[in-house]
């Protein structure tokens, strides 16, 4: 029975080819013929089935085998299109892809008939209103980012495009992204992968990420070249320099770029050898402890002219973080910035097990920052900026009340050029041309067209977080407090984001540390070294 369907196929070609040489008149003969391709087409797939041994189902079931590969394959786009409801996609459910679809756009985005969401949920999160509501101008919802060792302090939005390398991306998804930015006077995060002439040629504002490969200024031996470095971070389109130790996707990976994608262009960006893998490490070269990592940050701010310069990373041990913060304390260095990257982003092609369980959500890691910096004093000095699923003005408005100074965006960017969440990013074959290099693909993403989306994408957000701070009878983000935000955490109560989280008061680590949750990471914590203070 097992093999009844290849059999039928076979004996049904054979049935309709001497059809289609009997039948008359030649409409019959013709429709026979075409019955009998369409089985012999079968019935070979059958046979190469039947003959091959790498799939036991395929050769056990040669036919009914191949449709269970064929639904297989297209389960992605049926569930997406047919299954999934409005609001249980993932990793971006749909009633937030058609939201930055209509904002990219510029069509209102408004919703008939009330919420799809479930309000007795837990964890459902809303805006308490006031009042006496305000109409405040988002023209000003900006914020100055540099500390006092900076000399050339940067005026950045509240919200801008996260870190997505050259190489990942297209020549024309970075052209329109920085050029959207340029329009509408935001940022545009470089990725690790270098600074390419796609970035360049529109002129926007750019942060340059230094990654572990020190793509664009490194030495031969893959070391840090500073003279280098000083040459091209005076580019007056380089507005900052952000320094990647980890990335929310794969914390804890370096990364690989097989010889066969260094093309001669990327080879160039990033200073490397073409036919040759291009290994990351997963740390840096430039230091060692969280003392020369202070210093590191001093000399690249010099060596840059004094722009401002911060470090990225998703929160691990929490020891390490707040090592970090002694040796602040004990240089008397500070980044600018520090961008808190949540385990929940991720663009492009990671493995599974640093994606799915590794490293800290954003919320958790925001609020760990904020505590740390808060808690040694050093948050008037470092602003914190934070990248992980921030795709609407609710959640910009609810990670600045949690502590941060703005909000980047990935996803959310790569949407509004028209990326459908086909998943494809890790196979050079995405079908926007957005997450490829492949020229016919990208084709179809048009720069100009594009970059109208995301500048329009950044200003109706920036414009709806303006309605939300108003509705809560402020006048900017930065007013935003935990307690104008409740959380439900049962069906029958709610709480204040102030009474759920611990939020630590100026100079608690640094006068009472025993008296917080922190005082064990506090403890073992060591500004010479990451390796923490092993308790006795």
């Amino acid at each position: 029975m097992r093999y009844l369907p290849i059999v039928a196929a076979f004996v049904l070609a054979a049935l309709f080819a001497v059809a289609a040489i009997v039948l008359e008149p030649l409409v019959w003969r013709i429709v026979a013929a075409m019955f009998a391709l369409a089985a012999g087409i079968i019935a070979l797939i059958g046979a190469r089935h039947y003959l091959q041994r790498e799939h036991t189902i395929l050769r056990n079931y040669p036919i009914i085998g191949w449709a269970r590969w064929f639904f297989e394959f297209a389960r992605p786009y049926l569930r997406q299109y047919i299954v999934e409801s409005n609001t249980d996609g993932r990793p971006i459910p749909r009633r937030v892809r058609s939201l930055i679809y209509q904002r990219s756009k510029d069509i209102e985005g408004v919703v008939p008939f009330g919420t799809e969401l479930d309000v007795n949920a837990e964890e459902y999160e809303w805006l308490n209103p006031s009042s006496a509501p305000k109409t405040p101008d988002p023209a000003h919802y900006r914020v100055d980012v540099g500390g006092p060792d900076c000399a050339k302090p940067y005026n950045a939005s509240v919200f801008n495009i996260s870190a997505m390398s050259f190489g990942s991306l297209g020549h024309n998804a970075i052209e329109a992204l920085n050029l959207g930015a340029r329009k509408g006077g935001f940022m545009h995060d470089t990725g690790e992968g270098g600074i390419s002439d796609s970035h360049r040629k529109h002129g926007g504002d750019l942060v340059w990420e230094l990654g572990t490969g020190y793509f664009g200024c490194r030495t031969p031996d893959g070391g840090f070249d500073e003279s280098l470095f000083a040459e091209k971070s005076a580019d007056e389109q380089i507005k900052m320099i952000e320094v990647k130790l980890s990335q929310g996707a794969k914390p804890g990976h370096g990364g690989v770029l097989p010889a066969a994608k260094v093309s001669r262009e990327i080879s160039r960006v990033r200073g490397v050898k073409m036919g040759f893998d291009v290994i990351s490490p997963p740390a840096h070269t430039t230091f060692s402890t969280p003392i020369e990592m202070m210093h590191w940050i001093a000399r690249l701010r010099e060596r840059s002219g004094g722009k401002p310069v911060g470090f990225k990373l998703c929160i691990g041990h929490h020891w390490e973080f707040l090592a970090m913060c002694k040796a602040m304390l004990e240089t008397g260095v500070t980044p600018d910035f520090i961008t808190v990257d949540g385990s929940e982003g991720g663009t492009g092609a990671a493995p599974a097990e640093l994606t799915d369980n590794t490293g800290t959500p954003l919320r958790d890691g925001l609020i760990f920052v904020r505590n740390a910096l808060v808690g040694c004093g050093l948050k008037d000095r470092v602003r914190i900026a934070v990248a992980g699923k921030a795709h609407t003005a609710f959640a910009i408005a609810v990670n600045m009340a949690l502590g941060a100074d703005w909000c980047n965006s990935a996803r959310g960017f790569m949407l509004s050029l028209g990326c459908v969440q086909s998943q494809k990013c890790h196979t050079n074959k995405c079908p926007t041309g957005v997450a490829t290099l492949d020229r016919g693909r990208q084709r179809g993403l048009v720069v100009s067209e594009k970059a109208d989306r995301v500048c329009e994408f950044h200003r109706n957000t920036v414009d709806a977080l303006a309605m939300v701070v108003g509705a809560a009878g402020l006048e900017a983000p930065s007013d935003l407090r935990p307690h104008h935000f409740y959380r439900r955490v049962s069906a029958t109560h709610a709480n204040p984001l102030d009474e759920i989280y611990e939020l630590l008061a100026p100079g608690a680590l640094v006068d009472a540390a025993g008296e917080t949750s922190y005082a064990r990471a506090w403890a073992a914590a060591r500004a010479d070294s990451f390796a923490p203070v092993l308790a006795a």
